[in-house]
């Protein structure tokens, strides 16, 4: 286990007679870089709320699930991840006070720091979510994250809401800030050209399994199981250039 951030096996999730994840194995080593796709229903999200430790009061978790160090998430939807009337620089400083043990002006100046390692401008401290766009928003979200210092990052479709220009700023945005504190990612998407920007390791799943995985690479050129070959043949459709060939 010390070699890896994260190691799951046999993960269900029970939710009343339904079962939301069925078996699941994931390993994610120091600083890789794992994606999560599939069609709508197909355990995504619940994989990620049990990683990060949020699932639902009435959910029912069985196997294991081993951490090596702190998770922490990054929530598609940051206008209720954020406290609507608090500025954006004290909810960024609030895991560094907690985590880290900084005083009052120490994490106010090390939360402006990261805002603006997220391409944010002067003085977005003061602001409060509101006054932000969705892509301003989120980039807090990912600001207040990396404030923790964590091994794991889980971003559960980080860019659903955006539009795609804001959305591949972000990626791009995500991307560095990963390389930079080392830290390892499991992003949920349905997007496979978010998957290809910012990910080197893919799993699908499909009715709470996961059928197929590998390499970005390998998995978007040539998918083996009928799932992936239809969620990579609809993408081409869409998008044409942006995915491996």
């Amino acid at each position: 286990m010390s070699d890896h951030v994260l190691d799951v096996r046999d993960l269900r999730v029970v939710l009343g007679d339904r079962v939301a994840v069925d078996g699941i194995d994931l390993t994610v080593g120091p600083g890789e870089r794992w994606g999560l796709i599939g069609v709508s229903g197909a355990g995504k999200s619940m994989t990620a709320n049990a990683v990060a430790g949020l699932l639902p009061p009435d959910a029912r978790r069985e196997g294991t699930l081993h951490t090596g160090g702190r998770v922490t998430l990054v929530a598609q939807d940051s206008a209720t991840a954020l406290h609507p009337l608090v500025p954006v620089g004290r909810q960024v400083a609030a895991p560094l006070r907690r985590h880290h043990g900084l005083g009052r002006h120490a994490a106010a100046r090390r939360a402006e720091d990261l805002l603006a390692d997220v391409g944010l401008p002067d003085g977005t401290a003061r602001t409060r979510p509101a006054e932000l766009s969705g892509g301003q928003r989120q980039r807090v979200a990912l600001a207040a994250a990396l404030a923790c210092d964590a091994a794991l990052l889980v971003a559960d479709e980080p860019t659903a809401a955006l539009d795609p220009t804001v959305a591949r700023d972000l990626l791009a945005q995500l991307d560095r800030s990963l390389t930079t504190a080392g830290t390892a990612l499991l992003l949920v998407t349905h997007d496979l050209t978010a998957l290809a920007a910012v990910c080197g390791h893919v799993a699908v799943l499909d009715e709470g399994r996961i059928v197929e995985r590998g390499t970005v690479d390998d998995v978007l050129t040539a998918p083996h199981h009928e799932r992936t070959r239809a969620l990579v043949d609809a993408a081409r459709s869409l998008v044409p250039r942006t995915l491996p060939v």
